[in-house]
């Protein structure tokens, strides 16, 4: 440790310098009032990567959404058709606001919602402008299909329209269901 005697200018200036006298260069820095360069450059890349990621976002297509829900339809229509082979009771399907049900025909010829996990009420997958019954060979709408106890049925397209894009469920009368373009 380095002493000095009274009245040295060495022992002086250092006890100047640490109390922030005169010739002192001690330099004291005030707080910054806005963002650094750096800070707004990195705000900006983050801000940048966000918007690249959400315009960049694959969407999904109104025809990959509308085949996905034809197939799905198809395939609860031919498990419907040999869940009413199996109970020996008539079920009907139809569309209904929003969605579709499957109905059983009760002993009184009345019709009631199924109400199990597969046949129960859903909903479109996808926005719906129209879906339509036709029987092959009428021209006529019908409300709903009906699947009886028999495995023979009269064939059947149902198409389903989302705002201008059209498939249809097509079945062949003996059980199976395909989904075509119109």
């Amino acid at each position: 440790m380095q002493t000095s005697a009274r009245g040295s200018s060495v022992g002086r200036h250092d006890a100047l310098r640490a109390r922030g006298g005169p010739g002192c260069r001690v330099s004291r820095r005030r707080p910054s009032a806005g963002f650094t360069l750096i800070e707004m450059l990195v705000v900006l890349l983050i801000a940048g990567l966000l918007i690249a990621i959400v315009a960049l976002a694959p969407t999904r297509n109104r025809r990959t959404d509308l085949a996905e829900e034809a197939q799905r339809l198809a395939t609860m229509l031919e498990s419907a058709d040999d869940q009413a082979e199996v109970r020996s009771a008539s079920i009907a399907w139809e569309p209904v606001n929003g969605g579709y049900r499957f109905d059983q025909r009760a002993e009184d010829g009345t019709w009631h919602p199924i109400a199990d996990d597969v046949l129960g009420p859903h909903r479109w997958g996808t926005e719906m402008t129209d879906v339509s019954i036709r029987f092959t060979g009428s021209g006529n709408a019908t409300p709903r299909i009906v699947f009886g106890d028999e495995s023979i049925d009269v064939p059947v397209t149902v198409t389903l329209d989302s705002d201008g894009v059209r498939l249809q469920v097509v079945g062949t009368g003996i059980g199976s269901f395909a989904v075509r373009r119109p």
